[in-house]
């Protein structure tokens, strides 16, 4: 993740395919882009709606703030050749979900925050939104980890749109006409109250809460709309439908990018 491992010719080549791709399939709507830090590490913590995601918000990011966007991507992306090698030479962070290399994908991640000054993208629930509304899910601990850790900013963003383009489940995505997307960063999470605190779970979930209500608040100013009181659990959500169908629960996360370990 080091920077010394960065290829510049490939971020700028990488850089300018996905501006030009987006820019015949997507109308951006960027707002709060000056409360993302201009330098220094900073977590970025966002809603997942579709599989674009990560090109929507590494848009929003590298032009509309002016951020290097890191990812931590799943394993077996990076298993794909072309992927691999620009995913390593663009600083993303490799990520096997569910064994102890997850804890070794954040202390990467750590370092890239507080080493290299890396704005470092996590999707908190760990996977697309399953809520009927597309609303944020729980999310798992990790990101409220990383941050009391670090003493890193979380800037939290959300967006909207994505799902018009290739909504969870779809296999062709519908690019045109151009799709309006929309974005709104909020100033960093105030988790103040939680520092210089042992970190029990107790503490990390509800430091994870906090984050992820700053998400929500700004989801819910973009689309106008109240979101629900309780938020979507996806795992008992898949329990309680197993418990249903006397079967066993399916696994959790679709595969389709990673947010940070729990």
């Amino acid at each position: 993740m080091a920077k010394q491992r960065e290829s510049r010719w490939v971020k700028a080549v990488v850089s300018r395919i996905v501006r030009f791709v987006l820019w015949f399939v997507t109308k951006p709507d960027w707002k709060g882009t000056e409360n993302v830090p201009a330098r220094d590490g900073v977590i970025i913590a966002t809603n997942h709606l579709s599989l674009v995601d990560p090109l929507t918000v590494a848009h929003f990011l590298y032009i509309g703030a002016r951020r290097w966007p890191t990812f931590t991507m799943k394993d077996g992306v990076m298993k794909i050749p072309v992927v691999r090698s620009v995913a390593k030479s663009t600083g993303q962070i490799p990520v096997k979900r569910g064994t102890t290399d997850a804890v070794k994908a954040l202390k990467e991640a750590e370092l890239a925050l507080t080493r290299d000054g890396s704005s470092v993208i996590f999707y908190p629930e760990g996977t697309c939104t399953r809520d009927p509304g597309l609303w944020p899910m729980s999310a798992k601990t990790g990101v409220a980890r990383l941050a009391l850790t670090t003493g890193v900013p979380v800037v939290p963003v959300a967006h909207w749109g994505e799902q018009h383009i290739l909504p969870y489940g779809a296999k062709r995505p519908r690019l045109f006409p151009r799709k309006r997307l929309e974005f709104l960063a909020g100033p960093p999470v105030d988790l103040d109250r939680f520092r210089g605190k042992p970190l029990t779970s107790t503490l990390l979930k509800e430091a994870t809460e906090v984050i992820m209500d700053d998400i929500t608040g700004l989801q819910a100013k973009i689309r106008g709309e109240q979101p629900p009181a309780v938020r979507y659990d996806l795992k008992r959500a898949r329990l309680d439908r197993a418990a249903r169908d006397e079967g066993p629960a399916a696994g959790e996360g679709d595969g389709t990018a990673t947010g940070a370990a729990e």
